[in-house]
């Protein structure tokens, strides 16, 4: 596995999760969602690759339990060709049961409801960091 942090997007229709892992790829950890209509989201991504120097990206793909794309794919797709100006490789990852994962740690962390929404999407997109990682080694 080459040496360097990741970052992880979890795609949705109004907020993104984001994830970073540290350089030795063995801790993953949340970031502050962003809202996917803002004008300066590209931006936002911009100055998150400059802050941390990731080597890589993952990307949810939303996926039915039967392995069929789901309807947001081709949103995903978008997304994803938008991230090709950043010069990075993009790797699409499962996403099945990212959230129900990320709901669960929420749960067991004493996490409220309320609580668990302001979390959800950036714990999910740690789901499909750790995911990513593990197809890497």
């Amino acid at each position: 596995m080459k040496k360097g942090r990741r970052l992880a997007f979890d795609f949705g229709d109004v907020r993104i999760g984001v994830a970073i892992c540290d350089p030795d790829a063995i801790i993953s950890s949340p970031l502050p969602r962003l809202m996917r209509k803002n004008p300066a989201l590209f931006k936002e991504i911009a100055d998150l690759i400059d802050e941390y120097r990731p080597v890589g990206i993952y990307c949810g793909m939303p996926k039915h339990l039967s392995g069929m794309e789901g309807q947001s794919a081709e949103k995903v797709r978008e997304f994803v060709n938008d991230l090709s100006r950043f010069d990075l490789p993009v790797t699409l990852v499962d996403e099945r049961l990212s959230t129900v994962s990320a709901s669960q740690k929420l749960r067991e962390a004493g996490h409220t409801s309320r609580e668990s929404k302001e979390l959800i999407d950036s714990m999910a997109a740690v789901a499909i960091l750790e995911q990513g990682l593990a197809l890497e080694k």
